[in-house]
């Protein structure tokens, strides 16, 4: 009989720690961190998005940090396949992978599989991020509310990448982007096992704005002044850049840009959690729980 698998995919809002809690529990059981956060991805933006240091990825061998350029098209569905591949790959040798995931969209897509949408004209998303920048994020949550009003009431509609995706579905197909939503999808080989770091909201406020002004200390405006003449790039839609590149463009000033980054990348957090507190599958714990019992709850949820 093969020996079941399991995929240990700790999840909770930025700066929480969950990338010292994943070597920790990777080293408990030898193994490997696939990276499910989607903004650590781009290898030019490494100190806006919090990569783990390189003691970090000395201490357990990390998959998809920085392993991409902002300038190259990747997609959730190019991570889904090539994270699947690596964690199939990992299983030859280990029984237990562990996946650590900021980004819900690209967790769900390794878990349970995406919804898969036609190809659609790329000229479609340039003209959508055009009125993004010159008439605003709310002339695009104008035109999804009369495209596919199911969707806009369930949609993140905050996140321009989320309402702009459902556009360019909605747009080149002459459908509603949720009609593609919820079909079968291909089931997995192994058994997603999910936890997740929180604290009160205070404290989750007050570690991200320490942890801000820590990117400042580490040079997060020179990061930004490097990439300000890609600012158009999907990938450079992010916070701790789009603010800082208004400072550069003379719009803001810098004091003004870091209390926009803290207070932005606090609704970003919000609405991880919101996101994730919809999986009633997630067992959460307290952000200064030990490892120790972490590893004691798994160790009994896979008789390891």
């Amino acid at each position: 009989m093969t020996k079941k698998k399991y995929l240990i995919n700790l999840v909770g809002p930025t700066a929480i720690g969950k990338t010292a809690m994943g070597i920790k529990l990777a080293n408990h059981y030898n193994t490997e961190i696939i990276s499910a956060d989607s903004r650590q991805f781009f290898k030019e933006m490494k100190i806006g998005t919090a990569v783990p240091s390189d003691e970090e990825l000395a201490a357990a061998p990390h998959h998809f940090i920085q392993h991409i350029s902002v300038e190259d098209d990747y997609s959730v569905g190019d991570f889904e396949k090539e994270a699947l591949a690596k964690i199939e790959e990992l299983f030859q040798t280990k029984d237990v992978v562990i996946m650590l995931g900021g980004s819900g969209l690209y967790v769900k897509s390794v878990i349970e599989g995406l919804d898969y949408f036609p190809e659609v004209d790329p000229q479609i998303r340039k003209d959508l991020n055009e009125i993004l920048e010159k008439e605003g994020l709310e002339k695009l949550q104008e035109e999804l509310k009369g495209s596919d009003p199911e969707y806009y009431a369930k949609a993140d509609i905050e996140n321009p990448h989320r309402i702009i995706r459902a556009l360019e579905i909605c747009r080149g197909t002459g459908k509603p982007y949720s009609s593609f939503l919820n079909r079968d999808k291909e089931s997995r080989t192994f058994e997603s096992i999910s936890i997740g770091l929180t604290a009160d909201r205070e404290i989750i406020y007050d570690r991200i704005n320490r942890r801000v002004d820590l990117m400042m200390e580490e040079g997060l405006e020179k990061e930004a002044e490097r990439l300000f003449e890609k600012r158009h790039l999907n990938a450079l839609n992010t916070v701790g850049y789009k603010e800082l590149f208004s400072y550069i463009n003379g719009q803001i000033g810098l004091e003004e840009a870091v209390s926009e980054i803290k207070k932005n990348t606090r609704r970003f957090a919000k609405r991880q959690l919101t996101w994730f507190r919809k999986d009633k599958s997630i067992k959460w714990f307290d952000y200064k729980t030990p490892a120790s019992e972490i590893a004691d709850y798994l160790d009994k949820e896979i008789n390891y």
